[in-house]
């Protein structure tokens, strides 16, 4: 059931109907774990198109995520956001 809850966030993102608390939801699913793996990069990265929707939530989360991340997984992160955002 979780699993589908990530797919159902990730759909209505990828199409567009999304405001920045999805991305914002997305990030925390990945950042705290339990509905899906761990995994920092993927949280920075939805945290990250969050904050690039002007969603403050998302600014403030994606600086303490920084901050338990080497830099080339911050720069993983900002890789995959740019890229999500030039494909979407």
């Amino acid at each position: 059931m979780a699993r589908f809850d990530v797919q159902m966030l990730e759909e209505s993102a990828f199409a567009g109907t999304a405001g920045g608390e999805i991305f914002v939801r997305l990030g925390l699913m990945y950042s705290t774990g339990g509905e899906v793996p761990t995994d920092r990069v993927a949280a920075h990265k939805w945290f990250n198109i969050a904050a690039s929707k002007g969603c403050r939530d998302g600014i403030e989360l994606r600086r303490e995520i920084a901050g338990e991340m080497t830099e080339a997984e911050i720069s993983a992160a900002q890789r995959a956001a740019r890229e999500w955002l030039t494909t979407h």
